[in-house]
């Protein structure tokens, strides 16, 4: 059975990595969001809620952690461009009756690539920041459900749907 391997768009000719070359792209708003979920024990939430926390404000810190992220995406995934951000916007749903803290990223740019991963580093640093402003409490946290939930701009649009 022969099996036709699809053009692999980050490796060259001799099947070593490489980066894209986006210059012939043509630069347009893009825009993507991603979410994400750390779910803690009743007695964590609570802390955290009331800013009970001794290391600080966690949801705040974790804002400046995403934001942070996002902007540096390029130095910690090894094929993403340097791209000029112009807007991150990190939020937090806090859920009393899952115990959890929902976290929403929007990142945008006018560029030749999307900005994808800028979205979902910042949510992943934001969820890790919680589970270190509050793993001297619990060592349990859960950090789940990682995903991009949308993006717009270059040849294709995406929308998430879930259940």
């Amino acid at each position: 059975m022969d099996f036709i391997m699809p053009e692999l768009t980050h490796f060259n000719k001799e099947g070593r990595a490489k980066m894209v070359d986006v210059s012939e792209k043509q630069a347009t708003l893009r825009e993507a969001v991603a979410g994400g979920t750390v779910c803690v024990s009743a007695e964590t939430f609570g802390l955290i809620q009331r800013g009970g926390m001794k290391k600080g404000d966690v949801l705040a810190v974790a804002q400046v952690a995403g934001i942070m992220a996002a902007k540096r995406t390029q130095d910690i995934i090894p094929m993403c461009h340097p791209i000029a951000i112009t807007g991150i916007d990190v939020s937090f749903s806090p859920d009393e009756e899952r115990y959890a803290i929902d976290i929403t990223a929007s990142v945008r740019c006018k560029g030749e690539t999307g900005v994808e991963m800028e979205a979902l580093t910042a949510v992943a640093a934001a969820a890790l920041t919680i589970y270190d402003m509050c793993k001297a409490v619990q060592k349990d946290i859960k950090i789940e459900n990682i995903r991009l939930l949308s993006k717009s701009g270059g040849k294709s649009d995406y929308r998430r749907t879930e259940n």
